[in-house]
């Protein structure tokens, strides 16, 4: 069956998406993997390649295989933009579907509970097989099986992502790996159009990172209270506790960056995109439940909250798109793939670190509409997390470690107990007994900017009150000047101080020391930055290239003082 849409009524294809396509039909391979960056529109493109393939007749149908249900829905209303119909309901109990349908859209737990099904569907007419989010194949053993099983033998495979990495050595099933001298495999793609070149081209947003430290205090379950301040360097397990205490609804640190974030979402409304949306990401419902009442106290406005088990959960995405409305709440269902271009700020308030996860959330608000767009995503200023904010634009490969007969048995110890901390982060016998936020800085391209401010102040504001349109060098000059604005007010002394300050400091520790060289650094960047206009990130390589050592936010004292030496003389 021909699609029902004439070619000059397609969506226009934007240049990757056109080389891309060139590319496929030359190489006419049964494989093909295109990792673009979210936001990039690899759902246009796979379905300009079905099209073609339909057209001129090397398949019969498409099956399509999404990460969850409510990407089903958008997968079919997306197809039918190109005279290709998909039936999103389609059942393993069903074997076959409807006549008039060019094919159909399933999940890859449904090819998991019953691949023969799809397996007879695939041998049964030459099928092409969408795989979207591949790399969700490897997530479990039958999912990864169920997908080599039901589609071996389709006449094409066209496989979409855009985090083409995982956080284990589980192998994507239908990606080649090209094997390096020391025996790593590293994953290959056909098509690559990363953030960095999509922010060149205008196609995303850039993003602006807040992170907000504070002071955290919390009770173990043994009695013992303890406090720390959220953002120094810490014990991993210090670091988790303080991540949950910021992130408990009884603290008072979710309850100010949410009046934070609520306040960059108004004036980006009130200054150029009046439909802007902001999204809370939790780390479970309970937690997604008690933020959206927080949302309603502190701000007096209600958010949609969408949980994945709930019942239409996909309606009210889909609802929440195409309105207006101010906020969303949700645990996972907005994780990935779920096409909402008029987010424009976000809170991550869960304890997720993995790059993947990570990099699929932010993909949420970096689809670009128009020029001058630029997203703002709140973050608790930990390592993790600010390590990940530094190297968004990095383009990353799947690699998988050849295994060792003489590994490190501590170290497989280290590893195996950080699996079952991540898991289970959120549980455990804690109370919170007080936290407060602190705007820490601002990242940007890669760079850091500003000083620490208490949340609620008008130094705050400031930074919470940039223009919502404007271009990425504008930001950077914006952002360069409040910090210049905040030194000159701290080196004057005209700074308001809420605690009186010691006649003598006392002796710092490590974890001190290593934080303010940090601050150091980035302001010595910034001015450099400022002054010769090169992107912060490039600085900061350049200062890895000359010192050597890991980025910053893992680099010893020795390395930042040495670092902050090398800049001084430049």
């Amino acid at each position: 069956m021909i699609p029902a849409a004439p070619p000059e009524m397609l969506p226009s294809l934007r240049v990757w998406q056109r080389k891309a396509m060139v590319a496929y039909h030359r190489g006419q391979s049964r494989d093909f993997l295109a990792v673009a960056t979210p936001g990039a529109g690899k759902t246009t493109f796979a379905l300009r390649i079905a099209y073609d393939l339909l057209a001129d007749g090397t398949v019969d149908t498409v099956t399509v295989v999404a990460p969850t249900e409510h990407l089903k829905t958008q997968w079919a209303g997306a197809a039918a933009r190109f005279g290709i119909q998909l039936d999103p309901a389609f059942r393993n109990a069903s074997v076959h579907s409807a006549a008039d349908f060019h094919g159909v859209v399933v999940t890859y737990a449904q090819i998991g509970a019953d691949p023969a099904v799809h397996r007879r569907r695939t041998l049964s007419r030459r099928t092409l097989v969408i795989l979207d989010e591949i790399h969700h194949a490897g997530d479990a053993r039958t999912w990864g099986e169920g997908v080599q099983t039901a589609f071996d033998e389709a006449e094409r495979r066209l496989a979409l992502t855009g985090t083409p990495f995982r956080s284990d050595d589980n192998p994507i099933p239908f990606v080649e790996y090209e094997e390096d001298p020391d025996g790593t495999k590293r994953s290959r793609a056909d098509a690559l159009y990363g953030y960095r070149d999509a922010l060149a081209d205008g196609v995303v947003r850039p993003v602006m990172f807040m992170a907000y430290s504070g002071q955290a205090k919390w009770r173990t379950s043994a009695g013992d209270e303890l406090a720390v301040r959220l953002g120094q360097p810490l014990t991993k397990d210090l670091t988790s506790q303080a991540w949950r205490t910021a992130l408990d609804p009884e603290g008072e640190w979710i309850k100010q960056v949410i009046r934070a974030a609520d306040r960059r979402l108004s004036s980006l409304r009130a200054a150029g995109i009046p439909d802007a949306g902001g999204l809370i990401i939790a780390s479970d419902q309970n937690s997604a439940r008690s933020y959206a009442g927080i949302l309603k106290r502190v701000t007096g406005k209600s958010a949609a909250i969408v949980l994945s088990d709930d019942a239409g959960s996909s309606d009210k995405i889909a609802k929440f798109a195409e309105s207006d409305e101010e906020w969303l709440v949700a645990v996972r269902m907005v994780s990935e793939g779920v096409d909402i271009p008029r987010l424009a700020v976000g809170v991550y308030a869960t304890n997720a670190h993995t790059p993947l996860y990570f990099a699929q959330a932010i993909g949420r608000f970096v689809r670009s509409r128009r020029p001058g767009e630029t997203a703002s995503v709140f973050l608790p200023s930990v390592i993790p997390l600010l390590s990940l904010a530094e190297n968004l634009e990095a383009d990353r490969d799947h690699v998988i470690k050849p295994k060792s007969q003489d590994e490190d048995p501590e170290l497989l110890l280290e590893q195996a107990q950080r699996v079952l901390n991540e898991g289970t982060e959120l549980g455990g016998q804690r109370e919170t007994l007080e936290s407060n936020a602190e705007l820490d800085q601002v990242i940007f391209d890669g760079g850091s900017f500003g000083l620490p401010v208490e949340a609620g102040s008008a130094e705050e504001q400031e930074y919470l009150g940039l223009p919502g349109l404007l271009t990425q060098e504008q930001v950077h000059l914006l952002l360069q000047k409040r910090q210049r604005e905040q030194m000159a007010k701290q080196k004057s002394g005209t700074r308001t101080e809420t605690v009186e300050r010691p006649a003598a400091e006392p002796a710092m520790t490590n974890a001190q020391k290593r934080l303010k060289l940090r601050k150091q650094l980035n302001a010595l960047v910034g001015a450099r930055s400022f002054a010769t206009n090169e992107p912060h990130g490039k600085i900061h390589a350049m200062l890895r290239s000359k010192c050597g050592g890991p980025p910053s936010a893992q680099a010893t004292i020795e390395q930042l003082e040495e670092r902050i030496a090398v800049i001084r003389s430049l």
